[in-house]
């Protein structure tokens, strides 16, 4: 008897099911970024198909534990953000087992890095969840935020690129051209860290000093944009059709969302309570880099550093890569 189309295409799909499998091998890693904002926890799995790699998002979490308004205010991380911060640990810890991770980096920025008991935390860290965690600096940061992709989105080998990551206490900025890593620079200018009143203007005048070197030797320039904020004001002006926001509109949405209340802010645009206060300085920080360096649109890729710390541990690991 003549089978039935549908069991042909059934037989079909196993089949090149089966030799798919045998093509493809898999491996699971996971991503811990420890900022002066927020937590955040990436599981991905990697799967090696026919000689290329495809990244596929497992899991994300972000937590608003806000370790650099410690830090940045008092010098050091108080118990109760650090108590919080063990429960997330512990709590990823778990969740790593849960998803069979292969293989994990977790990696923390500006606030741990400038925190008195900084050293203290980690060890602590490590004792009550398992986890270890690299203090990293500003130069390591910047180096892999770029490993999340940037190079991938300035397709352009004619243009010369600023890859932009503002976070809580922090902001990174690698100078691409020719699709090459020319310099880069880790500036102490974060949203938390101006909401504390903690940037110099010392700092301030090297971040437009760096900005205006930038432009002179290597303009036009375009703006690659990443981190949470921006990523948030992406959606608030509805760019949907590209991964694109002009400055223009950046600057209608800086001036309308300063001449709110905090609480207007999340009643009237949603925004959560760990973000209706910081996306304010977040916007000034790239307002201030697009007039500099008369970038009249910024790309949002949205890619962070948790993206950088899965393709680094990918690509530096042999032991997990294949």
């Amino acid at each position: 008897m003549q089978r039935s189309l549908a069991g042909r295409n059934l037989l079909y799909m196993i089949t090149m099911h089966k030799k798919h499998k045998t093509a493809m091998e898999q491996i699971t890693l996971a991503a811990i970024d420890i900022g002066s904002n927020a937590i955040r926890f990436l599981v991905n799995n990697i799967e090696r198909c026919h000689g290329k790699d495809i990244y596929k998002k497992v899991a994300f979490l972000r937590v608003p534990i806000r370790l650099g308004e410690d830090v940045f205010g008092n010098g050091e991380i108080g118990e109760s953000k650090a108590e919080r911060l063990y429960h997330a640990m512990q709590g990823f810890a778990s969740m790593m087992k849960a998803y069979q991770v292969n293989q994990y980096l977790a990696y923390a920025t500006s606030a741990m890095r400038d925190a008195r008991n900084g050293n203290e935390i980690v060890r602590s860290i490590l004792q009550k969840s398992g986890i270890r965690i690299d203090i990293i600096t500003g130069q390591q940061e910047a180096d892999i935020i770029l490993e999340a992709g940037a190079g991938k989105y300035t397709v352009d080998p004619g243009r010369n690129y600023l890859y932009m990551d503002v976070g809580g206490g922090s902001t990174e900025i690698t100078l691409i051209s020719g699709q090459k890593k020319i310099k880069s620079y880790s500036f102490q200018i974060g949203t938390v860290r101006m909401l504390a009143g903690k940037v110099t203007k010392e700092e301030r005048e090297k971040y437009k000093k760096w900005l205006k070197e930038a432009y002179r030797d290597y303009a036009p320039l375009s703006i690659v944009a990443s981190g949470g904020n921006i990523n948030k004001i992406h959606k608030l002006i509805g760019s949907n059709k590209d991964q694109s926001v002009s400055y223009v509109e950046l600057n209608v949405l800086y001036d309308t969302l300063k001449g709110m209340t905090y609480e207007e802010r999340m009643t009237d645009y949603q925004l959560n309570p760990y973000r209706a206060d910081v996306i304010i300085p977040a916007m000034k920080i790239f307002l201030t880099a697009s007039k500099i360096c008369k970038v009249s649109d910024l790309f949002v890729p949205k890619i962070g550093l948790v993206d950088g710390i899965i393709h680094h541990l990918y690509t530096r690991h042999p032991d997990v890569k294949k």
